[in-house]
């Protein structure tokens, strides 16, 4: 074998080499980039409520109060909790005894007050909510009127909260999705 020959393997060897390593390296860096970018998406959005220490069960018609945060986002509660939808009215004298059952199971909760609001805005809010719910077709997902909050929507999982005033469909999206069964008992309907 002739020294080019000779020098034109080696040269072919190293140039393998080297782009492999490089594909490895290029490869690796994406990796770490797409973990980065998954680890990113699973933490979770709002505030931060702390978990209260006492999350048992009480009878219903009992007052559950007090809670750390309103609307409530952990807590004592009722063994009983309300069906995914949807409510125009209030008819509990302790709604949030059910709901912060919901939250337990992983539920999505749009806690609104149209005392806030005009007729007229009330309806445009209550029909943007519906419509986020319906294009996640209600799963795990509860609107309930309540008037003891100072803004006029505030959405709750287990642990975390989310003053949405103005409403952003993008933002209300993004808390379910990153929200949705992050919850003690996700796996209960």
């Amino acid at each position: 074998m002739s020294k080019n020959r000779s020098a034109y393997v080696k040269f072919q060897w190293i140039r393998k080499l080297f782009s492999g390593a490089g594909l490895f390296v290029i490869l690796t860096l994406i990796g770490i980039g797409l973990i980065a970018y998954l680890s990113a998406g699973r933490q979770l959005a709002g505030e931060e409520i702390a978990i209260m220490s006492n999350t048992t069960h009480i009878p219903e018609g009992m007052d559950p109060n007090p809670y750390n945060s309103n609307p409530p986002t952990s807590g004592v509660h009722y063994d009983e909790d309300l069906k995914a939808g949807f409510y125009a009215e209030n008819r509990y004298t302790y709604p949030e005894g059910y709901l912060v059952h919901n939250l337990e199971h992983g539920y999505i909760i749009f806690w609104y007050n149209c005392d806030l609001l005009s007729n007229a805005d009330c309806d445009h809010l209550k029909s943007q909510i519906s419509a986020v719910m319906d294009e996640r077709e209600n799963f795990k997902l509860i609107a309930y009127p309540w008037e003891k909050t100072d803004v006029a929507l505030v959405l709750t999982s287990w642990g975390r909260r989310l003053d949405l005033v103005p409403f952003e469909r993008a933002a209300a999206l993004d808390f379910i999705d990153r929200n949705l069964n992050q919850a003690p008992e996700p796996q209960a309907d």
